[in-house]
């Protein structure tokens, strides 16, 4: 017995047919499960420059080889598709309980293609799969809508769905299941182009057997006396992850009116102190006893009167110092107002940053903002713009495309004040006074994300985050370690006190697969999940002149940022040149013919 299901389910909207698949062992062994199986099989699937809201795209929903044993923070899951955003490979994650659901009902792997004739949603039970309209339910807030499948389905009917966002083709639509979402990159986006408004699940728990039991069980046993203790996860307990606010602002890398100043004076207003005061209740993911979530009160909006879980420190981010707003409700009132169309809160908040900085430069009047004033830190009108974003009407269907597309739209130098990578808007860490995350958003492959190799050792104050040599090896490393643990999935913020180490033995436990055992073995799975997702961007055509950043980034110092005062990326050339090297790429960043024979993927 092992924890890996080995099987996953292929739905065609377009003919509404579905079958049962074998994944092959040596997936498993060369990918792991989660994010790693889910680029082998997006790369494999799609030919180069499919556009990612045709039906030829693909959606893979996917879970990882641990969740659902009674480990830790190890149910999360990972959908992965090219993004109508960025157009390069993309994975997001997400938490509550629909991954263990789809791992329950039988799948390591859900791939969806085609496209539905008609608005419709996908019911999963231990009878198979059913296809229904969902006339009566296009145009629900996800929310509402998961009510509504709950009472025709059962109330044990877990799902994951779009609200109206989606179905506008919002190029950073999110995917929403319970209270949590996947929000990066626009994976609702393609969900809304295939016509599929939710896939729901309802299943028996089929806890998975580890092929070890008493092993994983001690091991199991040993992390959660390791986290009962764990000074980052009691924090994460009671605070969540608005306690990140202060310690960014201190660090001077706080991005405050897009990306101009990097702290703001007003910080006390939007600390994790206020927001814990707010707190109604935990929330959490299935089976972690971090419960990171919190369930806050919205007084405006249309979600007014209920609690939703939120904010996070990037919507604090993004709809608080990056706005010039230090009004803690406000910002809960933005995070509901997103979760109820169903929108990414950092892309939403940074293109409305975006057209703040074009209003104030005069780029953008109020004859194109539909008589909007918006001068900074006015929140009447950044909630109009979140309404108008949602629904595509005026100029939120411009912002609606993200900043760099609406850069290109509008013209003048607007591209000046665009902040993204890869066409990914930017998160809540300024990369000129943190070097390490400066190179490891420019060569993320999935565009501007913290999540794809967080530089660990200057965020603790190991290393000099200032100096731009010797980062190469050090951001490789990082970005290795982050695709080993999506490929677990390892939470972020449910795994403290674990490393590759204890990764390996709890591997090793569940699987009896041999090749876990070796530390220097997985560390290589990560790099090759890397290279699988750098090849599938360079098939895209993107290639060293992407591994970028903002211009701001590199040529604007920082500024009213504390430590990080007067910081700006001076040579981002040699960082490359550093980075490439340390995998085995070549200096125009494509990995090699040796190195992706050393990594067993020469095709």
């Amino acid at each position: 017995m092992t924890t890996f299901i080995g099987k996953l389910l292929r739905i065609n909207l377009t003919d509404s047919t579905w079958q049962v698949e074998e994944i092959p062992d040596i997936y498993y062994t060369q990918y792991i499960s989660a994010r790693g199986l889910a680029a082998k099989y997006l790369y494999d699937e799609l030919k180069p420059n499919v556009d990612p809201l045709s039906p030829e795209n693909r959606l893979v929903f996917s879970i990882g080889v641990l969740a659902g044993t009674g480990l830790q923070g190890f149910s999360k899951w990972c959908v992965t598709s090219k993004s109508p955003l960025t157009n390069t490979v993309f994975r997001s994650i997400s938490g509550g309980n629909f991954g263990v659901w789809m791992k329950y009902a039988g799948y390591d792997l859900l791939i969806i293609q085609g496209k539905a004739p008609v608005p419709s949603y996908v019911y999963l039970d231990t009878n198979g799969v059913r296809f229904h309209a969902a006339d009566d339910l296009w145009g629900l807030d996800p929310r509402k809508l998961q009510e509504r499948l709950k009472e025709r389905h059962g109330s044990r009917t877990e799902s994951a769905c779009i609200g109206l966002a989606g179905e506008k083709l919002v190029r950073y639509a999110a995917i929403t299941s319970g209270d949590r979402t996947a929000a990066r990159g626009g994976m609702g986006t393609v969900m809304g182009a295939k016509n599929l408004k939710a896939v729901a699940i309802n299943v028996s728990v089929r806890k998975p057997s580890p092929f070890n039991e008493s092993a994983f069980e001690e091991l199991v046993k040993e992390q959660i006396h390791i986290l009962k203790s764990h000074p980052r996860r009691e924090n994460m307990n009671t605070f969540g992850t608005p306690y990140i606010t202060t310690v960014v602002n201190a660090l001077g890398v706080l991005p405050v009116k897009n990306f101009q100043e990097g702290s703001t004076q007003n910080v006390e207003n939007i600390s994790g102190d206020v927001f814990y005061e707010l707190k109604r209740a935990k929330a959490g993911c299935y089976l972690c006893m971090t419960r990171c979530g919190g369930m806050r009160q919205v007084t405006s909006g249309p979600l007014t009167g209920s609690l939703i879980d939120g904010p996070e420190y990037e919507t604090i981010y993004a709809f608080g110092p990056l706005l010039d707003i230090a009004d803690r409700q406000f910002i809960i009132n933005a995070n509901a107002a997103c979760d109820y169309y169903g929108i990414d809160t950092i892309s939403t908040g940074v293109s409305i940053a975006f057209a703040c900085e074009l209003f104030e430069k005069a780029i953008l009047t109020t004859a194109d903002t539909d008589g909007l004033d918006l001068s900074w830190g006015i929140k009447a009108s950044v909630f109009s713009l979140i309404d108008k974003i949602g629904k595509r009407e005026g100029i939120g269907r411009l912002l609606g495309e993200g900043v760099k597309v609406a850069a290109r739209e509008i013209g003048a130098n607007a591209s000046s004040y665009a902040m993204h990578i890869k066409g990914l808007e930017l998160p809540g860490y300024d990369p000129r006074g943190i070097k390490g995350y400066a190179l490891s958003m420019a060569t993320s492959n999935i565009g501007g994300s913290h999540m794809y190799g967080r530089p660990r050792a200057e965020l603790a104050g190991k290393v000099d985050p200032f100096t731009e040599v010797g980062k190469g090896a050090s951001i490789a490393q990082v970005q290795k370690e982050q695709a080993l643990e999506d490929s677990l999935i390892a939470c972020t913020f449910g795994n403290s006190g674990l490393d590759v180490a204890k990764y390996s033995r709890l591997l090793t436990a569940a699987t009896g697969i041999e090749e876990f055992g070796e530390e220097n073995n997985l560390l290589k799975i990560g790099e090759r999940i890397i290279c699988r997702e750098r090849s599938f961007n360079i098939r895209e055509g993107f290639g060293r002149k992407d591994d970028s950043l903002p211009e701001r980034m590199t040529s604007e110092p920082l500024r009213k940022a504390g430590p990080s005062t007067g910081q700006v990326v001076k040579d981002l050339d040699k960082l490359l040149d550093e980075y490439y090297e340390a995998l085995g790429y070549s200096s125009k960043g494509v990995p090699t013919a040796e190195k992706l024979k050393d990594l067993g993927i020469e095709e």
